[in-house]
C-alpha cells in the first residue's frame, strides 16, 4: 500500500518558505539554539562573578599547602635547574623563579563544558506570516546573544590571566621564605634527578653486539624512505612456476582485464547517458546497443576468463601435479577471446538473440564460448584424474561443478525448443539466475576457497561447512530463476518454488559466508600488513550482504516495490562486482607477483581498492534508495515520468560512481603492467649480489 510520507499529493519540499512544517521547524530550531545560548550565557556570568569576587580578596594572597605541592610538582626539569642555579647565586643576583608565563601555562585549568537539553513544546501560531515574523525577530536576539557570550568570554579569560598572576606571584613568595626553603631545595634536586633519567637502551639485551650465527636474517636493508602509505608486507619468495603454465595464467588475467577496461569504459558511457540522453544520436551507440555490449563484456570477457585464468592456475597446484594440455589452454583462450570479440561487434551493428537479457549473443558466437569451456573441463579432468594426492581438494570440486553447471545453461538457453512463448520466459529467468549463481558465483568461491587460506597461511575454517554450502546452493540455486517473474503469466507454483528456494539460500551463504569469517581467526592482524586481504574481506561482506538482499528481493511484498525499479540495477552490481570482481582481484594480486616476480607499487594497488569500493558504495546506495521512492511512487498511482523525475539524481551519483569505478579499472591495468612488463628495479645490494654471482660463476671451472 502507498505510503504518503515518500509520495505526497502536493510535492512541496519538507524546507520551504511555503511549508508552514518547515517554517516552524526553523522556528523550533532557533528557540532551542536561543535557551541553549542563554543557559551558557548564564552559566559564564556565574563564573564570572565568582572569580571577580576571588580576585578581589586583597593584596594578601596566599597559597594553601595542597596547592603549593601541585604547582611544585608541575615544574619540569629546565625550570627546576634554573632555580637551583638562581639560588646558588642569590647573594648577588634576584629574580623571580620561573617566568611568570611558564607559571600561567601551569595554573590554567580546565573549563567546565555546560549544556542543556532542547525544550519540547507545543507551538499554538499557524500563520505564515507570524511564523516568519518570529524567526526574523529571533535571528537579532540569537546574534547579540552569541557576541555577549563572547564579550564574557574575553572579560574571563582577562580575570583568569590575572587571577594566575596572583597565583604565581604566591608560589615564588612561597619558595623563597625562610621556612620552607631547605625542604623545598631538596624536594627539588630529587624530582630533577628523577625527571633526568634516560633508560640507556641495553637493560635488556646487554652490550654484547648481536650476530647472526645461524644465518636467519636476510635482504637486511638500511635505506629508509618517507612513505605515503602504510607499508604492506611483500610476496614471499616461493618455488618457480613452470614458465608455461604461468605464460597461459598470465595472458587469461590480461585478456580478461583488456575486456574489463574496455566493457567497464562503455558502461561509462551508458552511465554518462543517463545524465545526457542526447549526448550523440549515432545507431551503433545507443543504449540499447551498448548496454549489452557492457553486460556480456564484462561477463563473458573479463569475468569468465578471469576466473579461468586463475583455475588454470589452481587445479594442478591443488593436485601437485601438471596441467594436462598446455595447448588445450590456448585453444580455449583463443575461441572465448573470439566469441567476445565477434559478439561485440554483432551486437553493435544491431544482430542480437533478440533482446534475451546476458544471452544477446547469437547462437553460432556463443558455441566458440562454449567449445572453449569444454576444452578447459576436459582439461580440468585429466589434471585432477592425473593428481598426486588422494582427495580432490574442495577448490575443484566448486571449479569442476560450475563449468559444468557453465555448459548445461548454455545449452538449455539456445536450443530451438525453448525460443519462443513462455517457456522462453522460464528458461530466460534460469539462464540468468544460473550464469551468475552456478557459473560466476559457484565458481569463484572454489578460488576464494584455495587463495584465502593461502594469503593466510592457515586451512580454511571448516571442510565440512564448505561441503554444506556447496550441496545445498546446487539444490536451492537451480530452482530461483523465475523469481524474476512474480505477478507474470508464469505458473503460480513454479513461482512459488523460486521463492521457496530464495529463501533457502540463506543456508549456504550464511555457511559460506561464516566459513571464510572463521579462518580469519586469530590471524586478523595480517590484514594490515596485506594487500590482498582486504579484497577478501569486501567480497565476503557482498557476499553475504548482496546474497541476503536478493532473497530478501524474491519475496512478492517486495517485488511489488522493488520490480521494473533501478533497484535490481544496484543489486547486479554488488553482487557481480562486489562479489566476483574483488573475489577475482584478490586472487589476482595473489598470484601474478608469484608467477612473475614482480610486485606493483601498494599505493596504486591501494588506490584501486578504494576507487572500487567507494564508486560502488556511491553506485548501488542511492539507486536502491531512488528506485524505493520510485517504487512506492507508482503503488501511488503517480504517472510514469514523475519516477522519471525521481530518479534524476540518482542517475547522476550513478554515473559519479561509475567513474571512479573506471578509474579504479585505469589503475588495476597499470597494476597489471607493472606487475608483467614493467621493467624490474634493482637496488644497490641486489645489483651487488647479482655481480658477485656472475663473478663465481665465471670463476668456476668449466665441466
Amino acid at each position: 500500500m502507498a505510503l504518503p510520507l515518500f509520495a505526497t499529493p502536493s510535492y512541496q519540499a519538507f524546507f520551504s518558505l511555503h511549508s508552514m512544517r518547515g517554517l516552524i521547524f526553523i522556528l523550533v530550531v532557533l528557540i532551542v539554539c536561543l535557551l541553549v545560548t542563554v543557559a551558557y550565557l548564564y552559566s559564564k556570568v556565574k563564573q564570572l562573578q565568582r572569580t571577580q569576587r576571588e580576585l578581589l580578596h586583597g593584596a594578601d594572597h596566599f597559597l594553601t599547602p595542597e596547592q603549593f605541592q601541585e604547582y611544585l610538582s608541575s615544574l619540569d626539569s629546565r625550570q627546576i635547574g634554573y632555580y637551583l642555579q638562581r639560588d646558588a647565586d642569590r647573594k648577588t643576583n634576584s629574580g623571580s623563579v620561573v617566568s611568570i608565563a611558564v607559571l600561567l601555562a601551569c595554573l590554567l585549568g580546565a573549563q567546565p563544558v555546560f549544556a542543556q537539553s532542547p525544550v519540547k513544546g507545543v507551538f499554538p501560531f499557524t500563520d505564515t506570516g507570524v511564523v516568519i515574523t518570529m524567526i526574523l525577530i529571533l535571528l537579532p536576539i540569537l546574534g547579540g546573544a552569541l557576541l555577549l557570550i563572547a564579550k564574557v568570554m574575553y572579560t574571563l579569560h582577562q580575570y583568569r590571566n590575572k587571577q594566575a598572576a596572583k597565583d604565581a606571584a604566591a608560589f615564588e613568595a612561597a619558595m623563597e621564605s625562610a621556612q620552607q626553603h631547605d625542604a623545598t631545595q631538596a624536594v627539588l634536586e630529587a624530582r630533577k634527578q628523577a625527571l633526568d633519567y634516560q633508560l640507556s637502551g641495553t637493560e635488556l639485551g646487554g652490550k654484547t653486539v648481536a650476530t647472526d650465527s645461524k644465518g636467519l636474517l636476510k635482504n637486511i636493508s638500511t635505506h629508509t624512505t618517507l612513505p605515503v602509505v602504510s607499508q604492506k608486507k611483500s610476496g614471499l619468495n616461493r618455488p618457480g612456476i613452470d614458465p608455461q603454465l604461468a605464460r597461459i595464467v598470465i595472458w587469461y588475467i590480461v585478456s580478461a582485464a583488456l575486456w574489463l577496461l574496455i566493457g567497464t569504459t562503455v558502461g561509462e558511457y551508458v552511465g554518462i547517458k543517463f545524465v545526457a540522453p542526447d549526448v550523440d544520436h549515432v545507431s551503433f551507440l545507443s543504449f540499447g546497443r551498448l548496454r549489452p555490449v557492457h553486460t556480456n563484456m564484462v561477463f563473458w570477457g573479463w569475468s569468465s576468463l578471469g576466473m579461468l585464468g586463475l583455475a588454470h592456475y589452481i587445479v594442478p597446484r591443488v593436485g601437485n601435479n601438471q596441467l594436462a594440455s598446455y595447448k588445450r589452454a590456448w585453444y580455449a583462450l583463443i575461441l572465448i577471446n573470439a566469441s567476445v570479440l565477434l559478439g561485440t561487434w554483432a551486437l553493435m551493428s544491431g544482430v542480437n538473440n533478440s533482446g534475451g537479457e546476458y544471452r544477446e549473443y547469437i547462437w553460432p558466437i556463443m558455441l566458440l564460448f562454449g567449445i572453449g569451456v569444454v576444452i578447459c573441463l576436459v582439461n580440468f579432468l585429466q589434471t585432477i584424474a592425473r593428481r598426486q594426492t588422494k582427495e580432490i581438494y574442495i577448490a575443484n570440486w566448486y571449479i569442476v561443478s560450475a563449468i559444468i553447471f557453465g555448459l548445461t545453461i548454455e545449452i538449455l538457453a539456445y536450443l530451438p525448443m525453448y525460443q519462443n512463448g513462455l517457456g522462453e520466459t522460464i528458461i530466460q529467468g534460469y539462464f540468468m539466475h544460473q550464469g551468475v549463481g552456478m557459473w560466476f558465483m559457484f565458481f569463484t568461491l572454489g578460488i576464494v576457497y584455495y587463495f584465502l587460506p593461502q594469503q593466510l597461511n592457515k586451512p580454511i575454517y571448516s571442510y565440512s561447512l564448505g561441503i554444506l554450502a556447496f550441496w545445498t546452493q546446487i539444490l536451492f540455486y537451480t530452482v530461483i530463476g523465475t523469481h524474476h517473474f512474480i505477478f507474470s503469466a508464469v505458473p503460480w507454483w513454479l513461482q512459488t518454488v523460486a521463492i521457496v528456494g530464495s529463501g533457502g539460500m540463506v543456508i549456504p551463504v550464511v555457511a559460506g559466508a561464516t566459513n571464510f569469517i572463521l579462518t580469519f581467526k586469530g590471524v586478523w592482524y595480517k590484514v594490515a600488513s596485506s594487500y590482498t586481504l582486504p579484497f577478501f574481506i569486501v567480497g565476503i561482506i557482498f557476499y553475504f550482504t548482496g546474497s541476503l538482499q536478493g532473497t530478501a528481493e524474491a519475496f512478492r511484498s517486495t517485488n511489488l516495490i522493488w520490480h521494473f525499479t533501478d533497484f535490481t540495477v544496484a543489486h547486479s552490481h554488488l553482487t557481480m562486482y562486489g562479489i566476483i570482481a574483488f573475489f577475482l582481484w584478490a586472487g589476482i594480486y595473489a598470484v601474478v607477483p608469484r608467477l612473475t616476480g614482480r610486485e606493483a607499487p601498494q599505493i596504486t594497488v591501494g588506490i584501486h581498492f578504494w576507487l572500487s569500493l567507494i564508486g560502488l558504495l556511491f553506485y548501488a546506495i542511492p539507486l536502491m534508495y531512488g528506485a524505493t521512492l520510485k517504487g512506492l511512487l507508482w503503488q501511488s498511482g503517480k504517472p510514469f515520468i514523475d519516477g522519471v523525475v525521481l530518479m534524476a539524481p540518482y542517475w547522476l551519483w550513478r554515473a559519479i560512481g561509475g567513474s571512479l569505478m573506471w578509474l579504479g579499472h585505469v589503475f588495476f591495468v597499470y597494476n597489471l603492467y607493472r606487475m608483467i612488463a614493467a621493467p624490474a628495479s634493482r637496488n644497490a645490494t641486489e645489483a651487488a649480489g647479482q655481480q658477485l654471482n656472475a663473478a663465481m660463476a665465471a670463476a668456476s671451472p668449466q665441466l
